[in-house]
């Protein structure tokens, strides 16, 4: 009987979701050790062929599939990659950090949209006086593989519909953190180095 009151995945359920990420060839890209939560229905939470594979399902229910490029981070766009002055950055600089901006907004019209999120651009080279950097996402271009297996199913209250996310905000959506605190001050190129640890996804939109 129990389960007849199982809750099925649909709009407005949030949903804890454990997964594996690897690329075509298998090789693992993220594993985390607990799940990721994100309200289900055309939320920005998950890509869209996850929520459409994943509508309907219930706790346990787990598959494999494929993304390509267009269908997760897209392709890879040589233009987001800059050589700046390296007098424009903080010190210690390394690769791999990262820094929320947008580059030569004076030639960039999106710039002027408040709704257009700045970019994060990852150094790749560092040297004497410059820096070379990307504002593509580390997994833009690949084709991607994900494992999933639903954890749990519940109804999203009154608050995150509005909000738009699971209680708290404080969780990924396979690396894509959610929006927290629009910090209006960062418009600057330099407006702050990111953890240069944290090299997840961002939310598509």
């Amino acid at each position: 009987m129990f389960d007849k009151f199982r809750m099925k995945i649909e709009k407005n359920t949030i949903v804890s979701l454990r997964y594996k990420l690897t690329d075509a060839q298998n090789n693992v890209i993220d594993e985390p050790d607990s799940p990721m939560v994100y309200l289900h229905g055309g939320y920005e939470g998950t890509f869209p062929k996850i929520e459409t594979l994943l509508d309907g399902q219930d706790i346990g229910y787990e598959a494999t599939i494929q993304l390509e490029p267009n269908e997760a981070f897209g392709e890879y766009d040589p233009e987001l990659l800059k050589i700046e002055p390296r007098t424009r950055f903080p010190e210690p600089l390394e690769v791999g950090m990262q820094f929320e901006g947008v580059p030569d907004a004076e030639e960039d019209e999106s710039a002027d949209d408040p709704d257009e999120e700045p970019l994060i651009y990852t150094v790749t080279d560092v040297a004497d006086n410059q820096v070379v950097l990307d504002g593509n996402h580390p997994l833009a271009g690949m084709a991607l593989r994900f494992w999933v297996q639903v954890e749990d199913v519940r109804a999203a209250t009154d608050d995150e519909i509005e909000n738009r996310h699971p209680e708290g905000g404080e969780s990924f959506s396979f690396g894509m953190p959610n929006e927290e605190g629009d910090d209006g001050d960062d418009d600057e190129f330099l407006g702050g180095a990111i953890d240069a640890g944290n090299t997840g996804p961002r939310t598509l939109h």
